[in-house]
């Protein structure tokens, strides 16, 4: 094993170390599920922000989207406009709101719980129909993250992928099974950190060295033409980028609404006041990060001794830091730091995801459809078990080393966007909204996006490789009309629903 191999391990180690540390302390910190799903409503401002933008943002922030941008030009950074609108709306319109309908509609733990609660569902189909989704988009999402962790490990150190994907799944089981909710945000808040850092320096480092002539260094590395691949409106090859396409990148923003590992972060937070100063910090954080991906994608091109291949587009971060940061062993120890920052966006996002999974089956399959009489021992017990099977799960599914981790993310994002976002929305701010319209939104959404992404309905393909409208930008309105008609056609709300509506609007903390 070479001298820089060994640096970036000990770093590697050293971060690894730290995290399960951290999983250890929380454990000692969690007494019952309140504190293994929402933390006791503790956190403050900066761990809530960081850790629902580290845990949002994944692999893909580093490996994904600068690989599309890489290979494609800035043409693909409509994703992150899209996305940075999404976050906007989601913390400014979303957040203080969700927070008190979760505390009104009986102090509800989790988003199918709040679903039930908010819609008075005593047969708890919501629970079972909203649960049964997350379990399945979830499942992939994770996939995803781990997907990232192996080919990081591969990168860096040449492993066997299938051996990297063991480890990094292993770390992440580890410290998620100890602490729960607590350990996944305060691991997070560090990712978190340290993700932002890597996203500032690396990119400014690179165009430092190439800025004398960073056309030049473009043409030298396969791009003819730089005015299009600069351009948000052409793509790389010189093709003017069509409505559709500009339209279906913008819509992941419409996501945000749906993502229950992001929307926990707003029912945990300590009180309004924090709400506020995490909506502030969280706007900046993905400004900065989303800009810092995309200009990564592109200084990446001109800054590479050698064009990357299709296949390993997704590695131009790694392949930067282990270019820069190389020669002498403090330097690539710096470099194996940076390195930890991918690793971080890889583990934030998938702690929070098997979470997620282990609340839905735990919690409101287990205790509150199965199983009333289960005590907090018992569904605590269970919500462990759950985050083992589902990272096994997860890491089967991502087996394949050729999976592309922006294909796995969009699928899943797409998916509990569809699902869950309209009704959350409606479900927070239209009181006409009710039960059968709430469940007709659901299964809607997410059925159309299964429909859409995986079966080969046109000429043995999908209706996705057909038209190349990505399944959100539909699905999402798809279930949105769904629960205006179906809500408008069928019984009103009862009294008691509309009571605990005005509660909200008039809701005050203590």
């Amino acid at each position: 094993m070479s001298g820089s191999t060994i640096a970036i391990l000990i770093a590697f180690v050293c971060y690894l170390l730290l995290m399960i540390y951290i999983g250890i302390l929380s454990m000692k910190k969690t007494k019952n599920t309140e504190d293994y799903f929402l933390g006791g409503r503790g956190l403050n401002s900066w761990v809530a922000a960081l850790s629902a933008q580290a845990s949002d943002m994944s692999g893909w922030l580093l490996m994904g989207l600068p690989g599309s941008i890489y290979a494609a030009g800035t043409g693909k950074a409509w994703i992150a406009v899209g996305l940075f609108i999404g976050t906007a709306l989601n913390w400014i319109l979303i957040s203080k709101r969700l927070r008190r309908y979760t505390i009104v509609a009986n102090n509800s733990l989790t988003l199918p719980e709040f679903f039930q609660n908010r819609f008075h569902d005593k047969k708890k189909i919501l629970l079972g129909i909203s649960s049964i989704v997350i379990v399945i988009f979830f499942l992939v999402y994770t996939a995803s993250a781990l997907a990232s962790g192996g080919k990081l490990f591969h990168t860096v150190f040449g492993v066997d992928y299938h051996i990297a994907l063991l480890i990094g799944a292993a770390v992440i089981l580890i410290y998620t099974f100890l602490g729960g909710f607590l350990a996944v945000c305060t691991t997070d808040f560090i990712q978190g950190t340290l993700m932002l850092i890597g996203l500032m320096i690396v990119p400014i480092v690179a165009y430092a060295v190439i800025s004398g002539d960073f056309a030049g260094a473009l043409n030298a590395n396969g791009i003819e033409n730089t005015g299009h691949y600069m351009s948000l409106f052409y793509a790389a090859d010189g093709s003017r980028l069509s409505f559709v396409s500009i339209i279906s990148d913008l819509a992941w923003g419409l996501g945000y609404c749906g993502m229950p590992h992001i929307l926990v972060r707003f029912m945990a937070v300590k009180s309004e006041k924090e709400l506020k100063k995490s909506s502030a910090i969280a706007i900046i954080w993905v400004a900065i990060s989303l800009f810092a991906a995309c200009a990564i994608g592109v200084i990446g091109r001109g800054y590479l001794a050698q064009v990357l291949a299709d296949s390993a587009t997704e590695t131009v971060f790694i392949s930067m830091i282990k270019q820069i940061f190389s020669g002498n062993f403090i330097l690539v120890f710096i470099g194996g730091l940076f390195l930890c920052g991918i690793l971080a966006a890889i583990m934030s996002t998938a702690d929070s995801q098997l979470l997620v999974c282990a609340s839905s089956v735990s919690k409101d399959i287990y205790k509150n459809i199965l199983k009333p009489e289960a005590d907090d021992k018992k569904v605590l017990k269970m919500s462990r078990i759950t985050v083992m099977i589902v990272a096994v799960l997860a890491f089967l599914i991502a087996w394949n080393p050729d999976s592309s981790i922006m294909d796995l993310v969009s699928d899943a994002w797409a998916g509990l966007g569809s699902a869950f976002g309209p009704l959350v929305v409606c479900s927070l701010f239209w009181k006409r909204t009710n039960l059968p319209g709430a469940v007709a939104g659901i299964i809607s959404g997410g059925l159309f996006v299964i429909v859409w992404d995986y079966l080969p309905l046109v000429n043995g393909e999908t209706l996705y490789a057909a038209t190349r409208i990505y399944s959100l930008l539909l699905g999402f309105f798809i279930s949105l009309i769904c629960i205006v008609i179906v809500s408008l056609v069928t019984k009103a709300p009862s009294a008691e629903i509309l009571t605990d509506f005005e509660n909200v609007n008039q809701y005050k903390e203590d």
